[in-house]
């Protein structure tokens, strides 16, 4: 099994990130998928993801661009509101939980 911990939408030389809740999805997922392939595992091996949310109203956004990377074959997912995350700027944070094929 292989765990990423809460990946927020960190940009290169602490850029700002996308000012979105669709575009950060997308960084988040793509900086963890990114750990994932360093252990042989990728997104079709993802079995759960949780993603903690700063503001209720931007969840579908988060669900549309969930569904992009993941496709027809969703892993299952908790989704909570949180009051904040560390930076001011992030909308969420995604964990994953995935096997790694043998």
């Amino acid at each position: 099994h292989a765990f990423v911990a809460g990946t927020a939408p960190i940009m290169p030389d602490d850029a700002d990130p996308p000012a979105d809740a669709y575009g950060q999805t997308h960084r988040c997922l793509e900086i963890a998928l990114a750990a994932l392939s360093e252990v042989g595992s990728a997104a079709e091996h993802v079995v759960r993801t949780r993603i903690m949310l700063t503001r209720g109203e931007d969840f579908p956004e988060i669900a549309r661009a969930h569904g992009e990377v993941f496709g027809s074959a969703l892993p299952v997912n908790t989704s909570y509101v949180v009051a904040a995350l560390l930076d001011r700027r992030w909308l969420l944070e995604i964990e994953l939980e995935a096997f790694v094929p043998e």
